[in-house]
């Protein structure tokens, strides 16, 4: 049984490639990852800005991450195991498609910590974790942009046409839907906060029986 002395300089100073496994160094590994992906779980519940929050993604960042250290964790004590398993993996492939590019970046972050905690390198894994997460709250509550994109639906009669055309602000063409009771356009526009009450003036035309605006991710429904 290793002293706690021996327990601490292995953390410290990470052993070095192939040195054979042992149970301590398997649940230190572990218990690493898991803390480090711990934070992770709440870093991406803090900082996401998406329409719909996944709690099952969420808990599969924790998961990949201690996988990841399972499958490092031998390649980093054996070097003929590390090739077979090298071959192995790469016959894998997912095909869950991903469309938020941060759920990438999340996903990566797991993976690279169980690697990191895997190979050893727990003081990477501690360190850089609370640096980058600093850094994405940072940049979560910046705000770069003074206009958010908005989804504008009008409806109105065919004589109200021109006046409802003049009384839009800059925007990009959706959708137009004529019918026998008139017409129902789709426009996306960009408006800051403030603005937002000016689009009340369009029920003020004659004939416009109808105005919704909509905030959505310009990202996903483009």
């Amino acid at each position: 049984m290793p002293t706690l002395d021996e327990v601490l300089n292995d953390f410290f100073n990470p052993p070095n490639a192939y040195q054979a496994l042992n149970i301590e160094r398997v649940l230190l590994s572990l218990s690493v990852t898991f803390a480090v992906t711990l934070f992770i779980f709440f870093m991406y519940r803090k900082t996401f800005k998406g329409v719909l929050y996944t709690r099952n993604f969420n808990v599969g960042l924790v998961l990949t991450g201690l996988v990841v250290t399972l499958v490092v964790l031998p390649i980093s004590s054996n070097i003929a195991l590390s090739l077979g398993m090298v071959g192995a993996l790469s016959i894998v492939r997912f095909r869950t498609a991903i469309k938020d590019p941060a759920d990438i970046v999340f996903t990566f972050w797991a993976i690279a910590v169980g690697i990191i905690s895997g190979a050893g390198l727990y003081m990477v894994a501690i360190v850089g974790s609370p640096v980058i997460g600093l850094f994405l709250f940072v940049l979560s509550r910046a705000n770069f942009r003074s206009n958010d994109p908005y989804l504008l639906v009008i409806k109105y009669s065919a004589e109200a046409d021109a006046a409802v055309q003049k009384a839009l602000p800059k925007h990009k063409l959706r959708s137009r839907t004529v019918t026998p009771t008139g017409v129902e356009l789709m426009v996306e526009v960009r408006l800051k906060a403030n603005e937002t009450a000016h689009v009340d003036d369009l029920l003020k035309i004659r004939g416009v029986s109808h105005a919704a605006l909509v905030s959505y991710n310009a990202d996903v429904s483009s």
